[in-house]
């Protein structure tokens, strides 16, 4: 034995008699096949929500991203239930409802916005109230729209006849906000 390093050493010898014990534990790690022996494959959830949605990854209407592949989900004897997750339609809850239940859920990108148009929710023309809020205050007073526009949109108003026009951004149909400060 050498003398020179404070610990003690073990020899190639003495290191085979762990084997058998450690061999079982490491296959695994060595033999993908072995380890992916039933697990639920992460590419069959991502084929699920392509099927249900009609739209491929990172594409509008289908999954935001793939399922992780370091995904440890039993393996699912019966074919998937795929469903949306809320009435938003913004998840897609796929789940495996064999004797080892589990439950995922996958985000969908939104659909594009400039494939749906949203109809204005205030027309030229249209009175409305034009409410002036501030840091601990707000006034309101009736007006016309001068533009149509979108929820979110700024547009110009006016409060009466010959008043000077002003930007206030829609919030809701009937209700444009002109922020003070």
């Amino acid at each position: 034995m050498d003398t020179s390093y404070p610990w003690p050493t073990i020899s190639w010898r003495d290191g085979w008699r762990l084997t058998p014990l450690a061999l079982p534990m490491l296959l695994p790690l060595c033999d993908p096949q072995a380890r992916a022996e039933g697990l639920t494959d992460p590419a069959a959830i991502d084929l699920a929500v392509f099927e249900f949605t009609g739209a491929a990854i990172g594409q509008p209407g289908g999954a935001r991203m793939a399922a992780d592949r370091r995904l440890q989900l039993a393996a699912c004897p019966m074919p998937f239930v795929v469903s949306w997750h809320s009435p938003a339609k913004n998840a897609v809850q796929v789940e495996c409802a064999g004797p080892s239940n589990w439950r995922i859920f996958v985000v969908i990108n939104a659909p594009a916005a400039a494939a749906k148009p949203d109809a204005p929710a205030i027309r030229r023309g249209d009175a409305l109230t034009i409410l002036v809020r501030g840091r601990g205050f707000s006034v309101q007073q009736q007006g016309e729209a001068m533009e149509s526009g979108a929820v979110g949109d700024w547009i110009f108003v006016r409060t009466a006849r010959k008043a000077e026009a002003l930007r206030a951004r829609i919030e809701r149909p009937g209700l444009a906000v002109i922020p003070a400060g």
